[in-house]
């Protein structure tokens, strides 16, 4: 049996930097990282996330941030959570550059109104940069560690965790970051309902999300928050073996099913206010859980639209829409139909179309979905066609945490429990964009930072 001062369950954004901290907040204390995957596959979610952060640099916070957060959990998330994320962010990313990860900011997609940084190298970065300053600093990292159990109090002042192997961890405090479930089948079908145990996970890191973490803390007694009919969804390439092959050109063409009919307001919103409703209606709304981009050769001339296309595959591709439809499979008098519908409620004048922004070129008549933006015509070969599913990024059913990534049971704090990242039942309705590997890294750094307290006070 093992024993450590700190223990920590995850290897993404969440539990490195809760290991970082604590090691950095406690320099004599032994801290351990259980990781369940091998070395060359650690890392989580974060490894194959681009890490973007709804931030203007590490030092400032775009304006109105903590209005947005609670409008796209509808009111729902906790305002001090929030509050506490928009205070903390500054200083937490100017210490993950401090330590070597270096951020550049870009043009978020085919925006023109949100500027994001992320890291040069995206999580990758992240978790081969802290894992590395962790190491340096002496904490210890154990692999195909899958923590199956946990024990709290096991005996005065120390709590345990099992692993799947059959060893036994023990710790005076330990943070769980191991992630949500969305690697875990029958979770995903207990909460979305039928058709949720067949999403496909956007990443290898996604898939190794079985919610162990979830299910060993509330066996434990802890508390739940977080919308667990929510997660966030984007829509990918099924043919592409490439981690998160996003097709995001959706807004500027048409989505349609295997019968040719369209089935969603592809100009609803910008891409990042729309993608998670869209990749839902692809998985669960349409017959074969499955859509295709039908755009025309205008598509190419968007500044930004190779920065939204991100399989390696190329589009399936003719000079009518009728070669194009049997080209995919649709029937093409189907295909023809739904087009020629399309294109006749376009509005004459798209003169304003402006892809950077909702232009409020709407299409008219009883165009059934709506256009409510970009709707231009669809009438310059050749066509193209890209396939999508529904692809699942991370959930929001997760354990109840305060302020200070202390899990939460019946009567208040868990004493030496703390959680961060997506193992965290904050998000409800909506992710809110851009934001899901900034939490992590703060309240990562929070959980650390308390953890490394109960060390100095020698309990």
């Amino acid at each position: 049996m093992d024993m450590y001062d700190i223990v920590v369950v995850g290897h993404g954004a969440a539990g490195l930097s809760a290991a970082l901290a604590a090691a950095e907040s406690a320099p004599k204390a032994s801290i351990a990282v259980l990781e369940r995957l091998p070395k060359a596959e650690s890392g989580g979610n974060t490894r194959w996330s681009p890490a973007n952060t709804r931030m203007k640099s590490v030092d400032e916070m775009p304006l109105g941030f903590e209005q947005d957060m609670m409008a796209a959990t509808e009111g729902q998330g906790e305002p001090a959570y929030f509050h506490r994320l928009t205070a903390e962010a500054p200083a937490a990313m100017r210490w993950v550059e401090g330590h070597g990860v270096r951020f550049e900011s870009f043009n978020y997609l085919l925006s023109a109104e949100h500027t994001r940084i992320h890291p040069v190298g995206g999580g990758a970065a992240i978790v081969e940069t802290l894992s590395s300053r962790a190491r340096e600093r002496g904490v210890s990292f154990l692999y195909d560690a899958r923590a199956m159990r946990l024990q709290l109090n096991q005996e005065p002042g120390v709590h345990r965790v099992e692993l799947a192997d059959g060893r036994h961890i023990n710790a005076k405090a330990i943070v769980l970051a191991s992630g949500g479930f969305e690697g875990n089948p029958a979770m995903l079908r207990e909460h979305f309902g039928p058709g949720g145990e067949t999403l496909k996970p956007i990443s290898p890191g996604s898939a190794s999300n079985a919610g162990d973490g979830i299910r060993m803390a509330i066996e434990a007694g802890a508390k739940v928050a977080g919308d667990w009919a929510g997660m966030h969804s984007e829509p990918v390439d099924p043919r592409s073996e490439r981690a998160a092959a996003l097709v995001l050109i959706y807004p500027y063409g048409v989505a349609v099913d295997s019968r040719g009919q369209r089935f969603f307001d592809e100009g609803s919103g910008l891409v990042h206010e729309t993608w998670e409703r869209f990749s839902r209606a692809v998985h669960f709304d349409t017959p074969d859980r499955r859509a295709w981009i039908i755009a025309d050769d205008k598509i190419w001339n968007l500044a930004g639209t190779k920065n939204a296309i991100r399989t390696d595959i190329a589009p399936l591709k003719a000079e009518t829409v009728r070669d194009l439809a049997q080209a995919i499979g649709i029937p093409p008098e189907a295909l023809e139909r739904t087009l020629n519908e399309y294109n006749a409620a376009c509005p004459q004048e798209v003169a304003t179309f402006d892809p950077g922004r909702p232009d409020g070129v709407a299409a008219i008549g009883a165009l059934r979905p709506a256009k409510s933006n970009w709707a231009r015509p669809l009438d310059k070969g050749p066509y193209v066609a890209f396939p999508l599913v529904g692809a699942i990024v991370y959930t929001f059913g997760g354990l109840a945490t305060d302020i200070d990534a202390r899990v939460l049971g019946l009567n208040g704090p868990i004493e030496r429990l703390f959680a961060a990242g997506e193992i965290t039942g904050h998000f409800y309705a909506t992710a809110p964009n851009s934001v899901a590997v900034m939490r992590s890294l703060v309240f990562g750094r929070i959980a650390g930072r308390g953890a490394a307290m109960h060390f100095d006070a020698g309990s």
